[in-house]
């Protein structure tokens, strides 16, 4: 039992319902949060703001370590009310961040409505733009920030701050604004590593490689398997692993990194 309480977002399913999941069974409390949604709309159309769909079922669980709230992350005032019913359930403090969350849309600058594995485009446009960066930037920043102000507050020596994200700083064609701000994310991980260093907290930003979330077509896998820069198609726990492992004790001198995985 490690006694520590984390609060992970968009954990009904994937990467995010796996890092929830390995926590709980090491012992930590875990709020881990989701955007109810019908599963078809796990890859939506771009148009419609992509939220991931809620497996109640599986993650609503009743265990005396484990909570489930809907949040929409895109709401600036949600970051308060998740540490505070985190207080509330747990009756203790959050000393683990993981920013898994996405508003995941896929848009381009070209003049196409495909991308390269036939699925649905739109161009970048003002609503699209807003959604990708409430979600995956601003919430990530503000939970932070939420994050930051109650550890000092406390008087707390020990903190974990982790972000997932994709792309690289070449862009990410056919996914231009879920790549930017992810970027952005990136960016204020890496401040916060500086910042945040004196008050004990580490901050640290994890790439997966291409992960079976349920996107996977064969055509994808195929895809991975040839190019020799990936290792093959990862599942969610395996990226769960390096989380949980830079939320331990062992990880305490590590922060202000990128780990690639691949």
């Amino acid at each position: 039992m490690t006694g520590h309480v984390a609060i992970v977002t968009g954990a009904n399913q994937g990467i995010g319902a796996a890092v929830a999941e390995t926590f709980a069974a090491r012992g930590d409390a875990v709020l881990l949060t989701y955007l109810a949604m019908p599963p078809e709309s796990h890859r939506p159309d771009p148009s419609t703001p992509a939220r991931y769909a809620a497996d109640r079922a599986r993650h609503a669980r009743s265990g005396g370590n484990t909570v489930a709230v809907e949040a929409d992350l895109s709401d600036p005032t949600v970051a308060t009310r998740l540490f505070d019913e985190a207080e509330k359930h747990f009756g203790k403090p959050v000393d683990i961040l993981v920013n898994n969350a996405s508003g995941w849309q896929a848009d381009t600058f070209k003049p196409t409505d495909r991308d390269t594995f036939g699925r649905v485009l739109a161009p970048v446009t003002a609503a699209g733009f807003d959604h990708q960066f409430a979600v995956d930037t601003r919430a990530p920043a503000l939970l932070i920030a939420e994050f930051a102000r109650r550890h000092a507050a406390r008087g707390a020596r020990w903190g974990r701050i982790v972000g997932l994200t994709s792309g690289s700083p070449q862009g990410f064609p056919e996914e231009v604004s879920y790549g930017a701000a992810k970027a952005a994310h990136e960016n204020y991980v890496m401040s916060a590593a500086t910042e945040l260093a004196p008050l004990g907290i580490t901050a640290n930003m994890v790439h997966p490689p291409v992960t079976d979330t349920g996107w996977v077509t064969d055509a994808v896998r195929e895809a991975v398997d040839a190019d020799p820069h990936w290792l093959g198609v990862a599942g969610p726990e395996e990226v769960a692993e390096i989380i949980a492992w830079l939320t331990s004790d062992a990880a305490r001198r590590i922060t202000g990194h990128r780990i690639n995985m691949r």
